[in-house]
């Protein structure tokens, strides 16, 4: 589905401050991946994710998307506003996903209308309806509060919510960037129990980056450790089954990685 061949970004280049920030990433992400990614702050993990959605152009390689036709365009030159049509993002911060000065159903039409490009669709009475239905799975009551500006949410609810609209956009590739690490427990639990029900549901191809050891044992089918710009391990299948806390927490000594916010728990 997705495709990095040779992706390699450095920063500062030829410079007493110069990093190479990514080294030579080869990746396939195959349609219906959960890849969970883990690594210590500047493993590499964000400017990853940059150069996936096109926030960042590498400096060497090339990125290759193949449609559900079978169709294979080469992205690597893309603008990230053009990506964002089939890649999906969340970040960390709750409010990064929403537009708060906006009413919840207007925020709704506008991802809705991506999810369906080059429709033309009216937010009437039966959208609304639509919207209502979908926004009761969150089980947050908000399926009533449709004219509200979205900024009188809370947190949570807004994580949730963007979580739902990226699906509602039907993107062929999600990237979670630590979604739920500013929520506190109780949302962040609905969070990632909501995550895990459209991942299945709607067999969403998808990229969680956690700091969160016990996250990245329980969901996906698919592990990525990276350091120091390398994937230096990418684990699935039945290996990744078998994976326990002490597993993971070897494999960072393996490669000799020392991480003060790796959550143990």
């Amino acid at each position: 589905m997705l495709k990095l061949e040779n992706i390699s970004i450095t920063f500062n280049a030829n410079t007493p401050d110069e990093n190479k920030a990514l080294r030579n990433i080869n990746l396939s992400i195959k349609k219906g991946d959960f890849i969970t990614v883990i690594g210590s702050n500047g493993a590499g993990k964000s400017t990853l994710y940059n150069v996936i959605a096109g926030t960042l152009k590498p400096t060497s390689g090339t990125i290759l998307l193949t449609d559900d036709n079978g169709v294979q365009k080469n992205i690597t030159n893309d603008a990230e506003f053009k990506r964002a049509r089939y890649i999906g993002r969340i970040f960390q911060n709750p409010l990064l996903g929403t537009a708060g000065k906006m009413s919840l159903e207007d925020n709704m039409m506008i991802c809705y209308k991506k999810g369906f490009k080059g429709l033309k669709i009216s937010l009437n009475n039966k959208m609304r309806q639509f919207f209502r239905e979908q926004l009761r799975v969150l089980n947050m009551n908000l399926e009533n509060r449709l004219g509200d500006n979205v900024d009188q949410f809370s947190g949570g609810q807004r994580q949730a919510l963007t979580l739902l609209m990226a699906v509602m956009s039907k993107p062929s590739l999600l990237l979670l960037d630590e979604h739920t690490a500013a929520l506190d427990p109780t949302n962040a639990a609905i969070v990632m129990d909501l995550t895990r029900r459209f991942a299945e549901e709607y067999n969403l191809t998808v990229m969680m980056v956690t700091h969160n050891m016990q996250h990245a044992l329980d969901y996906g089918n698919r592990l990525i450790m990276m350091n120091k710009g390398e994937i230096v391990s990418d684990i699935s299948g039945e290996e990744k089954t078998a994976l326990t806390m002490d597993s993971i927490v070897e494999l960072f000594k393996k490669i000799k990685v020392t991480n003060d916010n790796v959550m143990l728990n």
